[in-house]
């Protein structure tokens, strides 16, 4: 064999003394998107879940309950599982957001109860858009132009899916109590884009569990059904409530908060699609132009609309 031969019977055919191929990774804001996709799909099933449960058997504190109790379990056993995990450090601001997560995800619960799972969907994600507006004045985070345009597509999209493009409000309990939850989330995922400068997203979503366990507990307190339907629908909604906000607790520390909001309006669409599949409820033709048009929408931003966010610490 000569040397040009020798030379290239390395393995693979490849030239002597060549670097292997490297894979080529997700950059951060990449893999932020990944994660509040796969939390989007999350959250839209653990609103079919919840809805499941409070329809059969459990009232809205004894679902919020199990769902915090299963997610402060799995928190504590990540601690155990990976010393150093728990490291609070603004603990003031820790606390503010999980007083105002824990509020805001047992009043959804409530308007759950009260009003169908749609209708109370598209109520309550509301809170990414004002949330935009809170980061704005908090965190001095500027959308661009086409973050904006994006935000209105994809929001557009939400309304043909849930509503049909008739969504009737009249101001009843239900309704009320998802724009508050709405409002109160728009605050907690605010405090979570701060906190992602200063701490992890385990701690954080600590705060979170004890937060809505305070909350949610007071209103648990009647019998419990011993129907195994709903025990099993509450237990799965914490363990996907868990996985969901994990996710997009992480996904904060590389997006600004305008960008998130395209994105978790995946949500709605996404519960809609779980409600069919699970509570054999059909898709509307104006409900799939609803959702062509939120896909459209979170191309359309995360490509042309994003700008980037100062870089937090993990």
């Amino acid at each position: 064999m000569n040397r040009e031969g020798a030379a290239q019977s390395t393995a693979g055919g490849s030239p002597a003394g060549a670097a292997p191929p490297t894979r080529r990774r997700l950059s951060p804001r990449g893999r932020a998107r990944w994660l509040l996709f796969g939390a989007g799909l999350l959250f839209g099933l653990l609103a079919v879940l919840a809805r499941i449960a409070a329809t059969h058997g459990f009232a809205a504190g004894q679902v919020a309950t199990v769902r915090f109790g299963v997610g402060a379990v799995l928190t504590l056993g990540l601690f155990r599982l990976r010393p150093g995990t728990w490291r609070p450090v603004n603990r003031p601001l820790l606390v503010t957001r999980g007083a105002l997560g824990g509020l805001a995800a047992f009043l959804y619960f409530v308007a759950l109860s009260l009003i169908p799972a749609g209708q109370a969907t598209l109520l309550n994600n509301t809170f990414p858009v004002i949330a935009v507006g809170i980061s704005f004045l908090t965190l001095h985070e500027r959308p661009t132009l086409h973050l904006l345009v994006a935000l209105a597509l994809t929001s557009l999209g939400v309304f043909l899916v849930l509503g049909g493009g008739h969504l009737g409000f009249q101001p009843s309990w239900g309704q009320l109590v998802g724009i508050a939850s709405a409002f109160l989330g728009a605050g907690a995922v605010t405090s979570i884009r701060a906190l992602r400068a200063t701490d992890n997203a385990p701690t954080i979503f600590f705060f979170f569990t004890v937060g809505g366990l305070l909350v949610s507990l007071p209103f648990a307190l009647g019998p419990w059904s011993a129907a195994p339907g709903p025990w099993a629908a509450a237990l799965a909604a914490g363990v996907v409530s868990f996985l969901a906000q994990m996710f997009m607790t992480e996904a904060y520390g590389a997006l600004t908060v305008a960008e998130a909001a395209v994105w978790q309006q995946l949500t709605p669409v996404a519960s809609y699609l779980w409600a069919g599949a699970l509570l054999d409820e059909r898709l509307s033709l104006v409900g799939a132009m609803g959702v062509g048009l939120g896909i459209v929408g979170v191309a359309y931003g995360s490509v042309l609309g994003s700008r980037a966010p100062a870089r937090v610490r993990s």
